[in-house]
Parts: C-alpha cells; sequence; structure tokens
C-alpha cells in the first residue's frame, strides 16, 4: 500500500511532486498552501516587471515541455500561466488545500502530525511522509531602519506588491537594487515623477539577451520532433559549461567579468556614476543581475542613485548621512529571508528533537533532501539545492526522482531515516567543495547567513548532482526501529 503523503506548498517543487505522484498512480496525497491560489514565488512576486533569468524552455518541467512560450525569458504571468497549466493537465488542483496554512509537524514515533489552519479553525492529520517544499524566498525580508512606522506615505515589499497604488506622478524610493530592483525600477522610472534608488552594495549586471517568439517558431516547436528538446539541451549544456566555471572561478570568471564592465560602460557614460555601480569584489559571489533595462533606467534625469547610507525612514521620506530624500512610495526591494528554511512551520522530529534548534548554526541536508532524526521527512530546494548558472527546476526534478525512489522502502519497511554518517560525510564534501566556490570571497548576500556559512547554494555542476541523486538511496538511509549495524 502507498504511503500517505502531505506536500507543503503549491509552486514549483510542490507540483513537480504532486504531478509525479499521480503519474506513477498515487492517490493518497494532499497538498498543503496557505495562500488562495498556487504558484509560490511567482504567485507572489507580481512586481511590475517581474520575471526570470532563466530562459522559458529550461524554466520548466522536462515532462511538460510546453511550446506556448511567446520570449526567450519569460515574464511572471506566462510563468505563473504554465504553472496553472500544468496542474489543470495533470489533475492535481483538485488535491491542492487551499488557504491551509501549516503550523506544525510532529513526527510520533510511527507518523507525521501535520498540524494546519484553514477557515480560522485548527485540524491535525497524520500522514506517512512530509514533502517540505516551501522554497527559499517565500518570506519577504525588511531591514531594520529606525522610523519605518512613522513614514506618512505607502511603503510595501516587492514581493507584496500594491497594485491598488497608482505610481504615476509620484515622487518614490526604491531600497535595494538587487535582481528584484533591477525589474521593477525601469517600469517605475517611467511612472514616477521623482525615483530614489537605495543601493547599499553595486551589482554586477550582464545584458539579457531576450527576444520574442513568433507564431513561426512556436509552431516550429510544437511540431519539429525533437526541436523543443535539443533547443532546451543546448541551453542547459551551455549553462553548465561557461557559466559554472565562472563561479568556481575558473576559466570563465574572467569573461564574465569583461562581459560585465563592457555592458556597464556601453550604458551608462557618466563616470561618476559608472564609479558607483562598479562592484569591489568578484563576479558570482553576490547573485549576478541579467538585465539590459536597468542601467539605462539609472541615467535618466530623473532617477537619481544614492550610496549615502540610510540613517532612519522619517514621516516625509528617508534620511541619509547626508540629509532628507523626500518620497510619498517606499518599496522595500530587500529580499527574503532566504536561510530560515521552513521557518515559521515548527519541525518536531525523533526524541522531541527541534528542527529549529538543530539548524540553529545554519541549515543542513543529506542531498539537500533530509535530516537525520526527521523520518520520513524530504524537502525540496532545501539547504544547498540553490543554483546560480542554471535553472532550479532541473534540481527540484532531481530531488523529487530521490524522493519517489524512497517512498517503495517506506512502503515495505516503515519510518526510514538519513545516516548520521551520511550526512556527516555529505556536509564534509560540501565544505571542500565550497572553498573552491566565488561566494566566499567577502561579499554580502542572500546566500548565506549572517555569520557566513553558505547553506543555500550548491557548489556543484547539475550533472553531478543529477547523478547523486539517481543513485540508489538504500546505502544513506536506515529504518528508525533499526540499529545503524542492521539496517
Amino acid at each position: 500500500m502507498a504511503p500517505s503523503v502531505a506536500i507543503i506548498g503549491a509552486g514549483f517543487g510542490g507540483l513537480c511532486m504532486a504531478i509525479r505522484l499521480r503519474r506513477a498512480g498515487v492517490g493518497s496525497f494532499t497538498v498543503f498552501e496557505k495562500a488562495g491560489d498556487l504558484g509560490g514565488t511567482w504567485r507572489d512576486n507580481s512586481y511590475p516587471g517581474a520575471g526570470c533569468d532563466i530562459p522559458s524552455h529550461l524554466y520548466s518541467y522536462s515532462f511538460e515541455k510546453y511550446a506556448s512560450w511567446t520570449r526567450r525569458y519569460p515574464a511572471q504571468p506566462e510563468i505563473l500561466g504554465y504553472l496553472e497549466h500544468c496542474a489543470d493537465k495533470y489533475d492535481v488542483r483538485r488535491k491542492i488545500r487551499f488557504g491551509a496554512e501549516v503550523r506544525r509537524a510532529v513526527f510520533d514515533g510511527r507518523r507525521w502530525q501535520v498540524t494546519s489552519v484553514h477557515d480560522g479553525a485548527e485540524r491535525t492529520e497524520a500522514f506517512d511522509v512530509v514533502v517540505m517544499s516551501v522554497g527559499q524566498l517565500n518570506r519577504p525580508h525588511l531591514p531594520e531602519i529606525p522610523g519605518m512606522s512613522d513614514f506618512e506615505g505607502v511603503s510595501f515589499h516587492s514581493a507584496r506588491w500594491d497594485h491598488g497604488h497608482d505610481l504615476t506622478g509620484r515622487r518614490v524610493a526604491v531600497i535595494g537594487s538587487g535582481s528584484s530592483a533591477a525589474q521593477l525600477i525601469p517600469p517605475v522610472a517611467e511612472r514616477a515623477a521623482h525615483l530614489d534608488v537605495f543601493q547599499r552594495t553595486p551589482n554586477w549586471v550582464i545584458p539579457k539577451p531576450d527576444a520574442t517568439f513568433g507564431p513561426l517558431a512556436r509552431l516550429a516547436f510544437h511540431y519539429v520532433p525533437g526541436l523543443q528538446r535539443a533547443y532546451r539541451e543546448w541551453i542547459y549544456r551551455y549553462a553548465e559549461a561557461t557559466l559554472y566555471p565562472a563561479l568556481a572561478e575558473g576559466w570563465s570568471a574572467a569573461l564574465l567579468r569583461k562581459r560585465a564592465l563592457a555592458h556597464l560602460n556601453a550604458q551608462v557614460p557618466d563616470p561618476a556614476l559608472r564609479a558607483r555601480l562598479t562592484p569591489g569584489y568578484p563576479p558570482g559571489c553576490k547573485r549576478v543581475v541579467i538585465d539590459s533595462a536597468f542601467y539605462p533606467a539609472l541615467t535618466r534625469p530623473d532617477v537619481d542613485v544614492v550610496t549615502d547610507p540610510i540613517v532612519r525612514i522619517r514621516p516625509k521620506g528617508v534620511e541619509t548621512t547626508e540629509g532628507l530624500r523626500e518620497a510619498d512610495t517606499i518599496v522595500y526591494a530587500t529580499g527574503f529571508r532566504s536561510t530560515e528554511f521552513l521557518a515559521p512551520i515548527e519541525v518536531t522530529g525523533l526524541g522531541g528533537r527541534s528542527l529549529a534548534a538543530e539548524w540553529s548554526g545554519g541549515a543542513y541536508a543529506y542531498l539537500g533532501i533530509s535530516v537525520p532524526d526527521f523520518p520520513n521527512m524530504f524537502l525540496l530546494y532545501g539547504p544547498n539545492t540553490n543554483l546560480g548558472h542554471n535553472s532550479i527546476v532541473h534540481m527540484i526534478e532531481c530531488q523529487v526522482n530521490h524522493v519517489m525512489a524512497c517512498l517503495p522502502r517506506v512502503a515495505a519497511e516503515g519510518p526510514i531515516e538519513v545516516r548520521p554518517e551520511a550526512m556527516a560525510a555529505w556536509n564534509r564534501q560540501l565544505d571542500a567543495a565550497m572553498a573552491r566556490m566565488v561566494w566566499g570571497e567577502g561579499c554580502r548576500s542572500w546566500y548565506k547567513t549572517a555569520e557566513g556559512r553558505v547553506t543555500n547554494n550548491w557548489p556543484g555542476r547539475t550533472t553531478l548532482y543529477r547523478r547523486l541523486t539517481a543513485r540508489s538511496p538504500r546505502g544513506a538511509y536506515r529504518t528508525v526501529a533499526a540499529s545503524p549495524s542492521s539496517a
């Protein structure tokens, strides 16, 4: 009998897990989604200009290759439409319980007791397996700036965009200059009377070679055998061959720097502004911004790039060390609480162990999927599985493959957990690989904790991760009722 599965989250990961279960003939699963609709980060991030910097045909499931993409790089509405298409095609929408926020998951020695709140009522249900698919970029981070509550205008985080607030003719302050800011600044600048961009640290930026797919191209992707598969494979191999070595400080690192500087020089003629926009750390230490409209927006006469440190928020604007910058709207493009995996869900494993306590020094998981003492709990897009060079959808599919390979053993033997020695060996390998990567070069980023430990990124090629997750998981796991020597 197939184990019952609770899937937490209905974004790319949760939907992939649900679809794979459905295709395998497993119907005993429930998807818990705290919001009123599916989509995860692509539901939440609906700010102007929101989109993906991974090409459309790669930022999609390998089993649903979708020939209807209209652009090389997809915009948010199109990605959300793709996920809705997948949910409907594979008939998993009716398995999603919308508006159900999971508060706790407690392992009672045999099953997981999952407590959720729906319509104000708390409910606890038992499942054999829990798959956590809450993502890394789902909880907005707001900076701790004095006086934020004193602001008399309208303020919001980029992931909670206020679509009812018209920016036309406004004095707008955007705090942050990362990937989200780079996407929203150009359309905001076109509508605002004046825009101040508050930059703490400049980002490396390379051009986005975007283009539309016309009707003929879409027809070819749909009807020409193998064309879409070959195009997808070419994008994937190119990223592995050229972008990954730059992050590993290999042969392409100098080329990435040269390309970014050439882009900056071509689009920003003012040498003083160029100097403020030139990073002092290697490309890739923070996520590289891929955008061709960001720099031109910053050169507009009604846009100022402010690098003076922010002192506090005043009722009428933002005060820096050089004085008050008036604003009637503040947009916090300040990212997410990315290293607080699974928070605020309370997860309790064997012996009453708290996952939050286990991860107090930084999150970890075997293959980014399993944690000792938390049997039958699997993570999608967990610790050290984010990418800086390729499609996270590929990683998610690898993780779902691994979970699917574990389920028959769960059905036959009962709860399983990853062996502590396998976890320790995995951490040693990660540490050795991480030492070769550019992320430790002194910059601050959402990839790592305040103490400097990289908890988010995968330090290898995705081809390696695919091989590791494709192996039989038997040797790394043990049944919870057996001793390590007999499992």
